[in-house]
Order: structure tokens, then C-alpha cells, then sequence
């Protein structure tokens, strides 16, 4: 199969779909493998690496996706990568299409199958490729919110842990998934007073025996977490309904009862976001106040750790990817069923039931 990678456009996205690592394993198998000249560079890998790997590079993006029978990325295609994408190209990805209608549509037109990394499922029911960068964004959660909180930045002026004689600040995570469960070790590492919050009472008991004592638990309602809000100087918004747009956790008024100058991060915005009031900001422009309160939305928070980030989401991808490549995507899906559940669009028609349940559209299940 005929591979490209092409260089991340999105705003301050310095990932790359495939490692020169990956590119050697591609080529090993027989593939051909394109990559876009300093794609990789955001990351650490120059274009010599992947040269010594086997790759050929091509000097811009629209070669990588003319040339491609499948393209590997990290981010969703942004509107000047629509009028590239061909009629039957394999795009593997992230595309979280649930907040994101104009790239619904245009995939739907482009005739293109997407297989969306979110959504693929492993043999115990978990989200393999979305679970590393989980893991790195509710850690960055904690750090971004850290420097958000500092005086200079529009916060309050608070030390997430505090000093001798002085309280530490108390966090709210909102969801106790990948996300939260990282939020929560960071920020009582830090020293914070942490309130986590699930639905799932199971859930709530594992992370009671596995957080440390500066860590408490709390059922997920409306009225718990309003009557935490009143002293939470930051909340981290964690929520995950696979393929589906968040739901809204914290709306207006209850960000009304913060005090001025807390912080929320807002990890969903991928998704549509779990605050009312969030909308996605960029690594450049990352934060915005509403009713006093410090949001930052920014959509790919582990683009700020590229080398981290790229070594860890290609990790996870990498055999998913090959499978594809060797056997053709019909056929892998056909094999793994949980690598089918990847399938959001096949040839102009949604293949992911909350996609469509999203925007009312028909579902063509596969």
C-alpha cells in the first residue's frame, strides 16, 4: 500500500502520524511511504530519519494526499486539506466529527473512508488510541491550570499546593475516566485538595482505593457539585461519550458560583466541550473570561508536548495502522471488530451511529 503522512496545518500542531520508527516497519512489509518534508520536524524527527527509515519525502501536502492510498495523520483535516482528500482514500485519524458539522459534510462529500482513532475499540471495550492522549492531556490539564491561576495570568494568585500555614488550592475533576484519574494524581502530587466526580459508583470505589488521601471522591450530580463549586479554584472538565458531543456538566449559573479569577480547562472540547460556556481556543490565543471565570478550551492540549505525544499516540496506532496496510481496510475490519468500530464514514455515508444520532442523519451500519 501507498502511505502518506503529511504535515500537521492545525494551529501550533507539532505531532506527526507516523515516527521514522513506524516508517521502517511500514517498509519492511513492503509498503511505500511518503512523508511531507518537516513533518516530523515539531516532533524531533528531521527528514533524514525518515530517509534512513525508507521514506520518500515530497516537498508539499498536496503531493502526500495525491499520491496516497492511505493517509496517516494526528488531527482532523482542516478546510484546506478538503479539496485534497479523493474519492476512496483511507484517512486515519482523529476526527472527533460530533462538534465539528463542516467537517461532517465534507467528508461525507469527499467520498473518502475515515476510520477515526477515537472511536476504535480494543478486546476489552476500551479506547486504545485515545487513551494516551488522555492520559497526556489530563496531566497538562493540571500544569496549564497551574500557570493560568498565577496572578500575572488573570488568576487569583493561588499555589495549587500551597505552603506551611497556607491552604492549598482545591481542584474539581469533573469525570474519573483517563483524563480525570490523571488530573487528580498531578494535582494532589502538587499538593492540591482534590474533589473527583463520576456516575459510575464502581468507578468512584476503585479510585478511592488507588488516589491518595488528599483525593475525594464524590457522586456526580448537579447539586454535589454546585455546593463544591463556592471553593474550587480550578475544574477540570473530563467528560466521554465515545463519538457523541460531551454534555454540558457545568452550565452558566453554576459558574456564576465560582469566585472571580478561578480557572476551568475544559480536556472535551474535542467533543463540543462540557462547559456551556466553552468554545475551542488555540495554543496561541488559548484562554477567554466569561462570568469572571479563566477558560481554556484549547482542542489539541497534547500538541504542546510533541515528542511526548507523537512517541506515545504512534505507539498505540502503529499496529492498527500496519493491519490496515497489509490487509486492506475491508478486510481488517472484517477481522476486528473493534477496529471496525473506527469506521465513522465509508463513500458518502456515516457509519457511526452517534455521529449520526448527533445530527439527525441516517446511519449505515457496515
Amino acid at each position: 500500500m501507498i502511505v502518506g503522512v503529511p504535515k500537521e496545518i492545525k494551529n501550533n500542531e507539532n505531532r506527526v502520524g507516523m515516527t521514522p520508527g513506524g516508517v521502517k516497519e511500514f517498509v519492511k512489509r513492503g509498503h511505500t511511504v511518503y512523508v511531507q518534508h518537516t513533518a516530523g520536524e515539531g516532533s524531533g524527527f528531521d527528514d533524514s530519519l525518515y530517509l534512513a527509515a525508507g521514506a520518500q519525502i515530497l516537498d508539499n501536502i498536496k503531493d502526500v494526499y495525491n499520491v496516497a492510498e492511505m493517509i496517516v495523520k494526528v488531527k482532523e483535516p482542516i478546510e484546506e486539506e478538503y479539496k485534497l482528500i479523493k474519492k476512496g482514500q483511507l484517512l486515519f485519524t482523529y476526527f472527533h466529527f460530533a462538534s465539528n458539522e463542516k467537517l461532517l459534510n465534507a467528508m461525507l462529500q469527499s467520498g473518502a473512508t475515515c476510520l477515526a482513532y477515537e472511536t476504535v475499540l480494543n478486546k476489552e471495550g476500551l479506547l486504545p488510541l485515545l487513551i494516551p492522549m488522555s492520559e497526556i492531556a489530563g496531566r497538562m490539564a493540571i500544569q496549564v491550570g497551574m500557570h493560568f491561576m498565577e496572578k500575572s495570568h488573570g488568576g487569583r494568585g493561588i499555589l495549587l499546593g500551597g505552603v506551611s500555614g497556607v491552604s492549598p488550592a482545591r481542584v474539581l475533576v469533573l469525570g474519573g475516566g483517563i483524563v480525570g484519574y490523571n488530573a487528580a494524581v498531578i494535582a494532589a502530587g502538587a499538593g492540591a485538595q482534590v474533589t473527583i466526580t463520576d456516575i459510575s459508583l464502581s468507578r468512584l470505589r476503585y479510585l478511592d482505593e488507588v488516589l491518595p488521601a488528599n483525593v475525594q471522591t464524590l457522586y456526580s450530580s448537579v447539586q454535589n457539585v454546585e455546593e463544591v463549586l463556592p471553593y474550587t479554584d480550578l475544574v477540570i472538565g473530563s467528560v466521554l461519550i465515545p463519538g457523541a458531543k460531551a454534555p454540558h456538566l457545568l452550565t452558566r449559573d453554576m459558574l456564576k458560583l465560582m469566585k472571580k479569577g478561578s480557572v476551568v480547562v475544559d480536556v472535551a472540547i474535542d467533543q463540543g466541550g462540557c462547559f456551556e460556556t466553552s468554545h475551542a481556543t488555540t495554543h496561541t490565543d488559548p484562554v477567554y473570561e466569561e462570568e469572571g471565570v479563566i477558560h481554556y478550551a484549547v482542542a489539541n492540549i497534547p500538541g504542546a508536548v510533541a515528542r511526548t505525544s507523537t512517541l506515545a499516540l504512534t505507539n498505540a496506532t502503529l499496529p492498527y495502522a500496519l493491519k490496515l496496510a497489509d490487509l486492506g481496510w475491508e478486510k481488517a475490519v472484517a477481522e476486528d471488530a473493534g477496529l471496525k468500530s473506527g469506521l465513522n464514514i465509508v463513500d458518502g455515508k456515516i457509519t457511526f451511529k452517534a455521529v449520526a444520532e448527533v445530527f439527525g442523519k441516517e446511519c449505515h451500519i457496515i
